[in-house]
Parts: C-alpha cells; structure tokens; sequence
C-alpha cells in the first residue's frame, strides 16, 4: 500500500475532502458574484430561480459542491447508523444522518454538509485520540525483540526468538534487546528494565539474577539460560493484560452506556414532538444534532484508555476500567510489614551471652546446631551468620519440634536445645535468666526479634534478628496521605513491639500485630465497615485472604511473578515502593477527569438545548460547539498522559545501597 492509499484510508481523509469541497462551494458562489443563501424555508429553491440565468448557473454549481461535501462526510455516518439499526441500536449516528438528510430535503446543503463535515472531524479526533491514548500498547509491542543469538552446536545462531526452546543459553550483548525471560548463568551487565518496571536508571546483573523479555543491555556481557518465551514471557502477560484492561468498562462507563441508549431515542421523540407542535422542520432537525451525546459517550473510555496507557508506561499495570475507578477511591491502605515495609531480608543484629564461661562464638554455634532442620524465616539469618563465622552445623538435629508462637526444641548431640521466647522456657520448666529477659525486652524495644537460647535447662545467651526499614517506605506512607488517603493500616504476623518499632518510624497510623492471615482478613473487612475502600498490599501467600476481600488487591515487584500479574487488581511491576501512592494519585486524577468530563458534556447539551429554545443557535453553530466540547473532552483526558509531580522516585539500587549504609534503621521481620 503506497503513501497516497495509506492517507485515503486514514481517519482525516473524509474531513478532509469534505471541507476542500466546502470552501470549494464558497469560492464558487464569491467568484460568481452571488451570495450563498442560507435561508432555510423550502422557498430557496424557488427564490434562486427568480436569478439571472448566469446566477442560477453559479448557486447550481455551488450547491451541488456543497451537497457533495455532505455526501463525501455523510455517507460513512449513515452507514454506520444502519448498520446499528440491524442490531436494533439507536446511535447518535442516526441523530446526525436524519438531520443532515432533512436539511438535504428542504434544501438548506449548507447545513447539511457543515454538520456532517464537523461530525466527521469529531469521529476522526476521537480515533486519533485513542490510538494516541493506546501508545503505550503500542510502545510495549515495540519492545518485543525479533531475533535471538543462542548456542547450538558450539556456534553463535541468530534465530528469530519464539524459536528459542526453554533452557537454550542466549547470549545478550551490550545495546541488545533480552529476548526471552531467563536467568543469568554467566557473565556481568547492566539492563536497562523501564519497558517493564517503569525505573529508569538500569540494574546490575550476574548469575541467578533474573532478566526480562524486551529489557535492554546497557554494558558487559550475559549468558542467559530460557525459562520463558513467546507468550510466557513477562512481556507478553502485560502487554496481554494491558490490552483487555483498555478495553474493560469501569461501572461509571456501563450506567453511561445505558443513559445513553435510553437517551438517543428520547432525542428523536422530543425532536419530533417539537416539530408537530411548532409546524418547525428546521427546529426539529436542530433538535436532533444538538441533542447528539458524543462527548458523553466517549468522556469515559477516554480517561480509562489514557490512564491505563499512563500507569502502564510507569510499570504500573491495572486490570481494568473498573479496578481503576474504585482505586480513586481508595481511603485506606492496609500493608504486610515484611517485604512492603521492610527489605523481607532479617539479618543477625546481637548475639548477648549469659554464661560467663561461653562466648558469642558459642551461642551462635549452639543456635545455628537447632535452627539447621528448622523452615522458620528466622532461621536463615542465623545459619547465614555462623556460616561466615565459620562456625555452620555438621549434619541436622536427630529430632526438631516447632512450638506454634514460642520457638523450636531440637535435639543435638543428645542435648536438648531451646530457642525461643520466655514462654517457651516455661511450658519447658527452665529457669528464668533475669539477664536474658531484659535484654530480650530491650531487643524487642529496639524493634528486633530477640530469642533466648538454652540448652539442658540453662539459658546461655540471646541472639536478636531484624529486618531492614525501607529507607522510602515512611516517604510512601507521607505520599500515601498526600494521595487522599485517610488511613495506612499495618497488618503483621509479627510482634506488637517490633510492629509498633516499624509504624512509629515510617509514620502507620494503625498497627495491627500477632495477625493470622484470618485475623488479616477480619482487619479489612473491619476497615470496610467502617465505610473505607481499602487496598491490600500482600505477597499473595499469607495475605491471600485478606487480599481477596480488600477492594482492590496489590501485588509488589509483580514482573517476576505472571500469576501476580494475571491475577491482582493492580500489579506494581518493580520493587519500587513509591509505584503505591504514584498508582492511587493517577487512579484519583483519572476519576477526577471522568467526572469533569461528564458535566462538560451534560452542560453543553444543556446550554445548546436552551440555545435552540431561546433562538440563535442553528444546527451548523450546534454541530460546531458539539464538536468543540468533545475537543475540549479529549484534550482534558490528555492530560492523564502526562507524569504528575510525584512521577518520579528513587531508584532500586540508590534505596538498596542507601538502606545498607543506615545501620540505625534496623529493625524485626
């Protein structure tokens, strides 16, 4: 298809050609020294013949360029009014193609090729509008690459990328898209992720780091072992999910869809009504393109396309029009402290001993010997801890007992190990150490997870976890208020002391400790009650529940994870915690925009309404402010394409380094 048959197919093409024929009209009628009458009584055509023969020669030209015009933008709308007609929908089309037609009938072309001409630069804005509103669709299709270089034979292959099989080594090169989901096996770069975390500045990979489809190498060089392709690669699930969320009608849109079928008849009625009782054809016909809801009809899919376009480009993904307008409702947040929070990463902070004749290095030996067969998350720090002392356990315990709340007993060595809280020593009848309590309660204070360590009955130590506060996780809560949200609610399985550790430093206003993932649900459902909509931010596991029943459910650092993405209401595709409050502002603008919207559009029916009534406002002058509020409609929801002031935040690796070097922010799992 060359250039020019690309144009005539295009949106402009009708307008276009329509309005050449206009202006053609008037320039005929100017050149010939003749007016244009506009009169509309059925007598023109009687009044034009009363002319001089050179006259009628040039208003019979002009008339019939401007009839063309009509034509030329008219036909494709009467096409379309009849094909609704089929499916027994009265659409705004047929409101246009009865009036234009009337005006033909009577004689008064002008009118008819000026409301078909306006109403056909109105569908080709609102087309234009919405691919433009779709570009972030369209940017992520761009991203997917085409070709691969793997590994076959002992060679470099470039092979065309779906045809890479899972657990291929492809090789990515410096300036290289990624083609396929995989894991680093060898090899150091740097990838740059916005196409799908939305963060700007690239990441540092080496082995077992993960990598995405459609990423881009920015230095070094990667061997990268297939896990995903084709349509199983992260990529492909947003640009999935992205798709049937514009497409999604948020509840605001439906009752739109309805008004408006119930409201396009009511025109007509109202339209023929007028012209029995006033004997008026050209009030009638005015009636009909003034009553034209267009800007109402597309107000809403406007926003919702140019808001999900938006959020999508930023790494945010939302399942649809209607996840999106209940998040701009949003009044409550509720978080799971661990991996939100916190890094979801405990490290060994203190290890304090009791027993004079012991050393730290013995306590932790002893904890590390009755954590190796343990499955608890505190476990780990630990073990991790007496491994870069050099000190791991040599085999596992011969028996292991998790107590529910308290600890673990395990035996080794033919010695029983306790390692727990005060609770544990006393349903095990071993003697209170003053020492070990206080300073359990001093570590608990500090915001730690202390546990007191005892073996045959005797307390020898206590060694104290602690997780990382994020260094933006209080800048999320304070950007969260500024969002309008009321209430950031915690909700953890955690001590009430290391929870109140962790709200009072990142400013929570509502701390919720010791949950079960029941209790966690209980905690959302109370919130609704209380007349809030809340949002969940959960891992999906524990929180499930509570997830499920929160009004809108949210899943952190979801690219990793297609379940996530398929699944929550808002997926936040990096671990970026200012992705929270950045995707209930844009939910709020967009709403807002809805909502601005819908009273431009009613207005101007309104106002034009009482402009026909009143006299003055013919069906040209009506078609062209139509036109004209759904250009301002448009241009408002535009608006959403662009980044608000809170766009922006730190990045992942300036937070982590940052989050490591503030030895003071430490604080428990």
């Amino acid at each position: 298809m060359n250039r020019l048959q690309k144009w005539f197919r295009g949106n402009w093409a009708v307008p276009v050609i329509s309005g050449f024929l206009i202006l053609a009209s008037f320039a005929v009628t100017n050149l010939g020294g003749g007016v244009l009458n506009t009169d509309l009584s059925p007598r023109w055509w009687i009044d034009a013949g009363a002319h001089a023969h050179h006259g009628t020669e040039v208003f019979t030209l002009a008339n019939l360029l401007m009839l063309a015009a009509a034509v030329v933008a008219g036909y494709n709308i009467v096409l379309q009014a009849v094909r609704a007609l089929t499916t027994k929908m009265i659409s705004i089309d047929l409101l246009v193609s009865v009036a234009a037609i009337g005006a033909v009938i009577i004689g008064n072309f002008w009118e008819a090729a000026a409301v078909t001409f306006l109403f056909s630069i109105g569908h080709a804005l609102e087309a234009g509008t919405m691919n433009k509103t779709r570009s972030a669709l369209a940017e992520l299709v761009a991203v997917a690459p085409d070709t691969a270089i793997v590994m076959r034979e002992g060679a470099q292959r470039e092979i065309p990328a779906h045809q890479v099989s899972k657990g291929e080594i492809v090789l990515v090169k410096n300036g290289a898209k990624v083609p396929v989901d995989g894991v680093v096996s060898d090899g150091t770069g740097s990838i740059d992720e916005a196409s799908i975390t939305g963060e700007s500045i690239p990441v540092e990979k080496t082995a077992t780091d993960q990598v995405f489809a459609g990423t881009i190498s920015r230095g070094g060089f990667l061997q990268v072992e297939a896990t995903g392709i084709g349509a199983d690669t992260t990529l492909a699930r947003i640009i999935h999910r992205v798709e049937e969320a514009q497409d999604a009608k948020a509840k605001t849109q439906a009752f739109i869809d309805r008004f408006s079928t119930w409201y396009t008849p009511a025109v007509m009625i109202l339209a023929l009504v007028a012209g029995l009782l006033t004997q008026d054809v050209v009030l009638a016909l005015t009636l009909l393109v003034i009553g034209c809801p267009g800007a109402l009809v597309i107000s809403i899919p406007v926003a919702i396309v140019a808001g999900i376009g938006r959020a999508a480009r930023n790494g945010i993904l939302i399942k649809g029009g209607e996840y999106l307008e209940t998040s701009g409702k949003i009044s409550a947040v509720a978080v799971d402290k661990t991996g939100t929070l916190t890094e979801g990463r405990p490290e060994l902070t203190d290890v304090l001993v009791v027993d004079a004749s012991l050393t730290e290095l013995d306590v932790l030996t002893v904890a590390a010997a009755a954590e190796a067969g343990s499955e608890h998350p505190l476990a780990r720090p630990i073990l991790e801890a007496a491994y870069e002392q050099g000190v791991s356990p040599q085999g596992f315990p011969q028996k292991i007992a998790p107590v529910v709340g308290k600890g673990i007993v395990a035996d080794v060595d033919e010695r029983q190990i306790l390692i727990g809280n005060p609770a544990l020593l006393e349903q095990y009848g071993v003697t209170q150490s003053p020492l070990a309590t206080e300073s359990a309660e001093m570590f608990a204070a500090a915001g730690k997870t202390p546990m007191i360590v005892a073996v045959e009955q005797t307390v020898i130590g206590v060694v104290a976890v602690a997780d990382t506060i994020r260094t933006d996780a209080a800048d999320m809560v304070a950007r969260l208020h500024e969002a309008g949200v009321t209430k950031v609610v915690m909700l953890t399985g955690d001590t009430r002391l290391v929870a109140e550790s962790i709200g009072h430093a990142t400013g929570i206003d509502e701390i919720h400790a010791s949950l079960l993932p029941e209790d966690k649900l209980d905690a959302v459902t109370k919130l609704q009650r209380e007349g809030h909509t809340v949002a969940m931010v959960g891992d999906g596991v524990n929180d499930a529940p509570a997830l499920a029943t929160a009004d809108i459910g949210v899943a952190m650092g979801a690219a990793g994870s297609g379940v996530a993405i398929e699944t929550a209401d808002i997926a936040l595709m990096g671990d970026n915690l200012m992705k929270l409050p950045e995707s209930i502002s844009l939910a709020k603008r967009t709403t807002r925009v809805m909502k601005q919207n819908i009273v431009i559009a009613l207005a101007t029916v309104v106002l034009l309404l009482a402009g026909v009534f009143a006299g003055g406002v013919t069906m040209s002058l009506g078609m062209l402010v139509h036109e004209g509020s759904v250009l301002v409609v448009i241009l408002n929801a535009m608006r959403l394409m662009r980044n608000d002031k809170h766009g922006t935040a730190l990045p992942k690796q300036q937070r982590n380094v940052a989050t490591r070097a503030e030895d003071s922010a430490s604080v428990a799992s």
